[in-house]
């Protein structure tokens, strides 16, 4: 069993405090996703699953083992960075092979575990070549065969298709869960990419200065956010977000609409829904669309809405136009609802 529990891990350097209490606990098996902007913690997180990073406080268990007093070798683990950190000198098959050496496996094992791994990540062909010879995308090809070759109990990956085009990504994400699905694997994905995590993951953790702020399936996370940061930072273009006041017995006042809503007694509230979840009408909320943006089979219209920004995505039959007054309807299934003190979602 290859499951790992965090355990109230804090992270401190000097006077800057990067994590705070982090309890998580990852199945066996599982794919992981840790997402957040730059800053917010998430590489920290990983390099003390590694070993590479000391937690200030908490505790770290791979399986049945606490391993966050054990040296990185001992922990079971793989990593694969977001540069490519392929070995020149050596040939494909030599870089594959080389924590097998190290570890001085026989020859006939090392073999068929190189060509295993390659013929996974596509890479057979490539076996004699050095990374001089090689694509940026075979190079991290490589990296990850490296350390599916070792059969680690965990695979933890550092952002390792940020440096790739966005096409070869694509292909490369699709890959990289069969492989690892294959495996049979534990793994942790850092990233700052929704992309990337709503197609990889099992379950996302979204981390937001130095703290978990929802960890759930893509689609919980997508649908239900559980923070208005989640919601602003989760889907491309972000959710909508109206100020909203009470009607009374559950309604609630939205720019000259009422809407059902929580009956909770509360001065106010955001009235909250994602741009795709919104289509013209003819009673609404009034809109000014400011910009038109066609993207192939949908509109991305930028309105005001009572002096806020309000997107909605269209089918592009729609003829509109910029500075022309459209009513849009929200789904009204798809509302969502946040305490603009707390800022946490109110169901």
């Amino acid at each position: 069993m290859a499951d790992i529990k965090i355990k109230n891990v804090a992270k401190r350097f000097g006077e800057y405090q990067a994590l705070y209490d982090i309890n998580l606990d990852i199945s066996d098996q599982e794919f992981m996703v840790l997402l957040g902007a730059s800053g917010c913690g998430k590489t920290t997180l990983l390099r003390i699953i590694a070993g590479l990073e000391t937690q200030t406080e908490g505790e770290v268990w791979i399986g049945d083992r606490r391993v966050d007093g054990l040296a990185p070798k001992d922990r079971g683990i793989a990593m694969v960075f977001q540069n490519y950190a392929v070995f020149p000198h050596l040939t494909v098959f030599e870089n594959i092979a080389f924590g097998l050496r190290m570890q001085k496996m026989p020859n006939d094992q090392v073999t068929a575990r190189v060509e295993r791994n390659a013929e996974l990540m596509h890479i057979e062909q490539l076996l004699k070549r050095y990374s001089g010879e090689l694509s940026g995308g075979q190079r991290q090809r490589v990296a990850v065969a490296r350390a599916l070759a070792m059969e680690p109990d965990v695979i933890l990956m550092d952002e390792p298709l940020s440096n790739l085009d966005a096409l070869l990504r694509m292909e490369m994400r699709a890959e990289l869960k069969g492989v690892l699905a294959e495996s049979n694997t534990t793994a942790v994905y850092v990233t700052h990419d929704q992309v990337e995590a709503m197609s990889l993951a099992d379950r996302i953790s979204v981390m937001h200065e130095g703290r978990i702020v929802q960890a759930a399936t893509p689609v919980e996370v997508y649908r239900n956010p559980a923070e208005h940061f989640v919601a602003s930072f989760i889907g491309n273009p972000p959710m909508n977000f109206i100020h909203a006041t009470p009607a009374g017995g559950g309604k609630w006042n939205v720019a000259g609409q009422t809407y059902d809503g929580p009956n909770i007694d509360k001065g106010a509230l955001e009235f909250a829904i994602r741009p795709e979840d919104i289509g013209l009408a003819e009673t609404g909320l009034n809109a000014t669309a400011k910009v038109v943006e066609p993207l192939g089979a949908h509109l991305l219209v930028t309105c005001d809405v009572e002096g806020a920004i309000f997107r909605a995505v269209l089918d592009s039959d729609f003829q509109v136009k910029a500075g022309e007054t459209i009513t849009l309807a929200p789904t009204p299934d798809r509302i969502r609802w946040f305490d603009p003190e707390t800022t946490k979602a109110v169901a």
